[in-house]
């Protein structure tokens, strides 16, 4: 008996996603609750177990996008799998494999199987050059098709047919691969399909700049004061809580009062309705490999300053790891990115849709400024805030960014509880 392994729901939005890797190959024992493979969809890659022992068989190669619901592998139950008998141990004459070729006097060169399964490398070639995979002659390990092999047959496509008595009729390329050049070195450009994150965050960009009046306020803050209690409490707080005490959660607490001060930040349009927030769950914007996602802090006005860094610390660990779940991402209703992180100076953050703001830090930098008449060097941070202008004023945001602005150089009126 076989079981079917099916693309599962993985949110209201999603309709697909790419099988990035198999974690298990084909014919290999699994157990239940064994990871099978890493689905990438445009919100979040999401490693599915296997539902019960027995043998995996894959339909679906690495590198394939698939839709929900869709079978993508079988496993043959262990008590199924083991109670079959074999052609050799019915007795009938052993079958020769499809990669043996039919002619015994022929050279014999190995052939993918059926069910033919590609690297996300050799996917892409395949796809982009629209190549037939069961024409192609692997030479890789069981016959599976190596990146070298489409090279080889995407260069060769109308030469002349080889008449040497090393090429096999049942092949369209012959010869050791390792005497073609590859395309790649001797193309001036790399040409590959984005990733469905890459592809999400490319549309949501475009439509935040579409549907918004996106208008920027910039401002600066002194981040002496809170450097310098965060070097006084950084001891105790890392020895009690078991986690560093850094600057996020001290944007977020002074973000928050800046949403109660200026409501309409945390809000928002839906048709001809503005909706008002009256809750404050911050989205903290974290770089990975696959792209930016923005996982949310829930409730982040309820929350203290070492559960702040907590969910933070957590997030972008599970971001980097590709598990964050798509709960974890939805419904957020301000938004924090800190650019300062890669050396950012200064930059103007896009709104994530369908929030009203986002504030955008950078790059602590010593700067001369004036003082009370003299001039000092201080460490100097520049803020920003996006806003739709639809129904946020001028005179919103900049009371919102200022009231930030005076909670990081007076961190002593945040809520402090460490």
């Amino acid at each position: 008996m076989s079981v079917q392994v099916k693309i599962p729901a993985v949110g209201e939005s999603i309709s697909s996603g790419v099988v990035s890797v198999w974690h298990k190959k084909s014919g290999e024992q699994v157990k239940k609750g064994e990871p099978l493979f890493t689905l990438e969809t445009d919100k979040v890659s999401t490693e599915i177990v296997a539902e019960t022992d027995g043998v995996l068989r894959t339909k679906a190669a690495e590198g394939q996008e698939v839709k929900i619901g869709e079978v993508v592998a079988e496993i043959e139950e262990s008590s199924a799998a083991g109670a079959a008998p074999t052609n050799k141990e019915k007795g009938a004459p052993e079958q020769t494999s499809v990669a043996a070729v039919a002619d015994r006097g022929r050279p014999e060169l190995p052939t993918p199987p059926a069910d033919i399964a590609l690297s996300p490398a050799v996917r892409r070639i395949v796809d982009e050059e629209k190549l037939d995979p069961a024409k192609i002659s692997g030479t890789g390990k069981g016959g599976r098709i190596t990146k070298g092999d489409a090279l080889a047959v995407t260069q060769n496509r109308g030469a002349p047919e080889r008449t040497d008595t090393e090429a096999s009729p049942a092949t369209e390329v012959a010869g050791p691969v390792e005497s073609l050049a590859p395309a790649a070195q001797d193309g001036r450009i790399v040409r590959k399909k984005m990733s469905p994150l890459r592809r999400k965050i490319a549309q949501q960009l475009v439509m935040a700049q579409h549907t918004a009046a996106i208008l920027t306020t910039f401002n600066e803050c002194d981040m002496s004061e809170v450097q310098a209690l965060r070097a006084h409490a950084q001891e105790q707080f890392t020895k009690k809580n078991g986690l560093k005490l850094g600057f996020m959660s001290f944007f977020v607490k002074a973000t928050v009062a800046a949403l109660k001060a200026v409501p309409p930040i945390n809000g928002r349009i839906e048709g001809d309705y503005f909706i008002q927030n009256n809750f404050y769950d911050i989205g903290v914007a974290v770089g990975t490999e696959r792209g930016l996602v923005v996982p949310v802090v829930r409730d982040a006005d309820k929350k203290s300053f070492a559960e702040l860094e907590r969910d933070i610390a957590d997030y972008a660990k599970k971001a980097r790891e590709g598990k964050l779940k798509i709960e974890e991402l939805q419904g957020g209703s301000f938004t924090i990115s800190n650019g300062g992180v890669y050396g950012s100076l200064l930059s103007t953050p896009i709104l994530n849709p369908p929030q009203s703001g986002i504030l955008g830090m950078h790059k602590i930098m010593e700067r001369p400024i004036a003082v009370n008449g003299a001039v000092v060097v201080r460490p100097m941070m520049y803020l920003a805030l996006s806003y739709d202008h639809r129904i946020i004023d001028g005179k919103e945001a900049v009371t919102f960014l200022i009231k930030v602005k005076e909670g990081i150089e007076n961190p002593k009126t945040l809520p402090i509880d460490f």
